[in-house]
C-alpha cells in the first residue's frame, strides 16, 4: 500500500502556458499538501526537466504554442523508456481526451477546473503511479537476491564437490529408476562409467562382478535405505581384484515421493587389512 505520506511528498511538474492556469494549479496542490511541486511554461523544457528531476507526475497543458502537449509526450517516451508517461493532460476540447490517451497520458482533466475533481485524480494517478514504481523496484531488488543466491549455490556447489573429492574418489547420483545422472571423479578410470554431457554410460564389458555383493547392494537400492561404507568387490579384465566401498541415501521430495539415490564411493583396493570378503 502507498501511504499519504509518500503522495504528498511526490515530485509533480505542472506545464502550462498560461500563468494563471499554473498558480491556480500550484495553490491547489500546496493547499492540499504536497509538498515538491515545479512548474514550467515553456513546453520545450519538459523533457529535459523530466530526464533530470523523473517526475511522478506531469500536469500537461495540450494546448500550447511552439510544441503542444501531444509533441511534449512524443519527446517524453525518448526520455522514458520504461514505456509508462506518468502523464494526466489538461484539455478544453473534449475530443482530445482520447487522443492525449493513445498518446500514451494516463488520465486527464477538463477545463475549467473542477478542483475536487482534479484533487481525486491526481490523488488516485500518484497512488498507482508509486504503486508501480514499488513493484519495479521489488522485481529489481527480487532479481538481485536471485543472482546473489544463485551465486552462493554455485560457491556451494563448488565447495562440496572439493570436500567429496577430498573425502572420496567420487561422488554420484541416480534417478528413481537406477540409472546415474550425476558422476563427479575419475569413475571412468575406476569403473568404466563415461559421462558424456548429460548422459552416464558404464563400459565394463569382461568385468566381473561379486554376484552375492552386487545382490546385497541392490536390496538396499531397492528397499530405499540409507548405507555406509559397503564394501563389494570384481575382477577387472586384467585378472586383478578391486574392492570399492560405497556410501549413499535415498532422495526424498518434500511431498515423500522418492526420487533417486546420491553417495560417495572410494577404490579401497590398497587401503583393507585383509581383502577377503564375506
Amino acid at each position: 500500500m502507498i501511504s499519504t505520506e509518500e503522495i504528498l511528498s511526490a515530485n509533480i511538474l505542472i506545464v502550462d502556458d498560461q500563468s494563471s492556469n499554473v498558480m491556480l494549479l500550484e495553490q491547489m496542490l500546496a493547499d492540499a499538501g504536497y509538498s515538491y511541486i515545479t512548474s514550467t511554461t515553456n513546453p520545450t523544457e519538459v523533457s529535459k526537466l523530466h530526464s533530470k528531476h523523473c517526475y511522478d507526475l506531469i500536469l500537461l497543458d495540450l494546448q500550447m504554442p511552439v510544441m503542444d502537449g501531444f509533441q511534449v509526450m512524443e519527446e517524453l517516451k525518448l526520455v522514458d523508456t520504461e514505456g509508462y508517461l506518468p502523464v494526466l493532460v489538461i484539455t478544453a476540447q473534449p475530443s482530445h481526451k482520447l487522443r492525449a490517451l493513445k498518446a500514451g497520458a494516463k488520465d486527464f482533466v477538463s477545463k475549467p477546473f473542477d478542483l475536487v475533481e482534479v484533487q481525486t485524480r491526481i490523488h488516485n494517478m500518484l497512488e498507482v503511479r508509486l504503486l508501480y514504481k514499488k513493484l519495479e523496484n521489488y522485481n529489481q531488488t527480487l532479481e538481485q537476491i536471485v543472482l546473489e543466491r544463485t551465486a552462493e549455490l554455485r560457491v556451494s556447489e563448488e565447495r562440496f564437490r572439493r570436500l567429496t573429492e577430498l573425502s572420496s574418489d567420487w561422488y554420484w547420483e541416480q534417478d528413481r529408476n537406477g540409472e546415474f545422472i550425476k558422476i563427479y571423479g575419475p569413475v571412468f578410470e575406476m569403473l568404466g562409467i563415461r559421462v558424456n554431457g548429460s548422459s552416464v554410460k558404464a563400459e565394463d564389458q569382461g568385468v566381473i562382478w561379486n554376484e552375492v555383493e552386487r545382490q546385497v547392494l541392490e536390496a538396499n537400492l531397492a528397499a530405499r535405505k540409507p548405507f555406509l561404507d559397503f564394501v563389494y568387490s570384481r575382477i577387472k579384465t586384467d585378472g586383478t581384484r578391486q574392492y570399492l566401498m560405497v556410501s549413499g541415501e535415498p532422495i526424498f521430495e518434500q511431498s515423500g515421493r522418492f526420487i533417486g539415490y546420491r553417495g560417495i564411493g572410494k577404490d579401497v583396493t590398497d587401503t583393507l587389512p585383509n581383502p577377503l570378503l564375506t
